[in-house]
């Protein structure tokens, strides 16, 4: 495994940015970032996640479903639901935590336990 590619299900750009910002804050029960809840609040980075992002070995890609759409375009076009963690091999990408076990995940701890029990 080369490196983690976690994707969030949610768009690039300040605007963006804004407007999620705010959902997380007015209506969490309907917010549809899951990665982006765990590993963020409303503005800032969660304390556990980013310990272990800073103080882990492991080499990690972030980006946001648009970014990852026209950073990893292919022929073949990738078939993938966000959010998502991928782990890029010599083969290709392969789903490390698919979106249905993203999605019943509830904190940074959990998403921290998962990512090192599959690596």
């Amino acid at each position: 495994m080369q490196k983690l590619i976690f994707i969030y299900n949610a768009d690039s750009g300040l605007r963006n940015l804004i407007i999620d910002g705010a959902h997380k804050i007015l209506s969490p029960s309907t917010y549809e970032c899951k990665l982006c809840e765990i590993t963020y609040g409303a503005f800032t980075e969660n304390n556990v996640w980013k310990k272990f992002r800073t103080e882990s070995d492991l080499q990690m890609e972030f980006l946001h479903k648009d970014e990852f759409k026209k950073q990893y375009a292919s022929k073949f076009g990738h078939k993938f639901t966000f959010p998502i963690v991928l782990a890029e091999a010599e083969n290709g990408l392969e789903v490390l935590i698919n979106t249905v076990e993203m999605n019943q995940l509830r904190d940074a701890e959990r998403l921290i336990d998962l990512i090192i029990s599959r690596i």
